[in-house]
């Protein structure tokens, strides 16, 4: 959320900046509302001091026993009543249509984020690994003979719909360890803490995050009115909200192994094939606290904590900054990593590590207070995928897959495998 006095301050500069996302105009909207509003605090304050002395002068005649003069203090006591509740219930009506507007306002790009309108306009900062070359035609994941019949989601489909899949044997427990080896990794090697949080949340938890109200159609809730998770971003960030932290306790950083749901309302017709997008899926996320100024270098070591479980996993990815047009609601500045696959012959998203400033604080209300006192500041907050598990299971299958239907594995993951290295033809594990 944005802070009006800032607005106030450059309505240029916000309308300028809401423009590189490709959003109409809304300072002037916004400041007219607010102006609304504290005239009528103003209003109301100098009616209130009126009723007071007005009320004053109603018992100094009651006292004096002119009961005229009383009477009509009375009424002109009682109509000043009226008249302040009528404006309390104006400023009541401008504070809610103030939140209503700005909740739906997106997060404004850092100055150095390249303009854009789509992934087209993605600028790339680096790769790593070389793409395997193949003495075949790569398949994709769900066509790799190591997969058949691990990877069902034809019965998925029965049980749940599309967008499902069910995983059973080898490939059940690759996806389970690929998964403990992230959050591994993260806790012993990057310093997060490891949580395990709800994946069912208020309305106002969702809120916090910039989830609601603008996507709600996006996420799945239950009929006694939670909300299932998109990430864990959500829960993890929250763990922040309506506090005030001492400036030594940051950063906070936290880790978490959860189930993710997304509707996937606005992605009809893309990856219906494999488990590329799902309904239901798996992620460990990784969430970070900071202090203002040290929150665009948290996102460089975030990234770079993501990054590196690809490389121990000897997967070739490239990094991209993404442009104001492809950023999410609540980033100010988006580093998306691409794992290549195969099987697409193309780099597809594998995290996104995204630093959003102090956007999702004021929504939250989350604060810290500097060790030599002063008023309290709002933190700044930061989420990155550290992976997507599943998409993970694709790029180890398709990176790995041999001409005769078997995976190699990557070496790291083989503690997590019982020493296992490669998945057979037949989906079972080997060597």
């Amino acid at each position: 959320m944005h802070d009006i006095r800032k607005i106030a301050q450059d309505p240029d500069g916000f309308d300028r900046s809401l423009a590189r996302r490709g959003i109409e105009q809304a300072a002037a909207h916004i400041l007219d509302v607010d102006g609304e509003r504290r005239r009528a605090i103003t209003e109301a304050e100098r009616l209130r001091a009126e009723r007071k002395a007005t009320s004053r002068s109603a018992g100094q005649a009651q006292v004096a026993g002119d009961d005229a003069a009383f009477e009509r203090h009375r009424d002109d006591a009682s109509a000043l009543r009226a008249r302040i509740m009528d404006l309390e219930g104006k400023i009541r009506d401008c504070d809610r249509h103030l939140r209503e507007i700005l909740l739906e306002i997106p997060n404004l790009p850092h100055d150095d984020v390249p303009d854009g309108c789509d992934e087209n306009d993605n600028v790339e900062i680096r790769r790593w690994g070389v793409p395997p070359e193949f003495e075949f035609s790569p398949k994709e994941h769900f066509e790799i003979d190591a997969s058949h019949g691990s990877m069902d989601f034809e019965l998925a489909a029965r049980i749940a719909g599309s967008r499902f899949v069910v995983l059973t044997g080898a490939i059940a427990r690759l996806h389970r360890a690929l998964g403990q080896f992230m959050l591994d990794w993260n806790t012993t090697r990057n310093g997060y803490l490891e949580a395990n949080p709800p994946v069912l949340v208020r309305d106002e938890t969702m809120i916090g995050t910039g989830q609601l109200p603008k996507f709600a159609g996006e996420s799945y809730r239950t009929t006694d009115g939670h909300w299932l998770i998109p990430t864990s971003e959500v829960s993890l960030t929250n763990f922040v909200a309506d506090t005030i932290l001492p400036e030594d306790e940051l950063p906070q950083r936290y880790t978490a192994h959860t189930l993710c749901f997304r509707s996937e309302a606005g992605a009809a017709g893309r990856d219906t094939a494999g488990m590329l997008r799902q309904h239901q899926f798996e992620k460990v996320e990784m969430v970070s606290v900071t202090r203002p100024e040290d929150s665009r270098a948290e996102l460089d070591r975030m990234t770079g904590c993501a990054e590196g479980i690809l490389k121990a996993l000897e997967l070739p990815f490239r990094t991209v900054v993404l442009c104001t047009g492809d950023m999410g609601f609540g980033a100010c500045r988006t580093h998306d990593i691409e794992v290549w696959l195969p099987g697409q012959d193309a780099y597809r998203e594998i995290s996104s590590c995204s630093v959003c400033d102090e956007f999702q604080a004021r929504r939250m209300n989350a604060r810290f207070r500097r060790t030599g006192g002063g008023k309290p500041e709002y933190v700044h907050t930061l989420n990155g995928s550290g992976l997507a598990i599943g998409r993970c299971l694709i790029a180890v299958l398709e990176n790995g897959q041999r001409s005769d239907g078997s995976v190699l594995l990557p070496a790291a993951l083989r503690p997590w495998l019982g020493g296992f290295s490669k998945l057979t033809a037949e989906g079972e594990f080997g060597g």
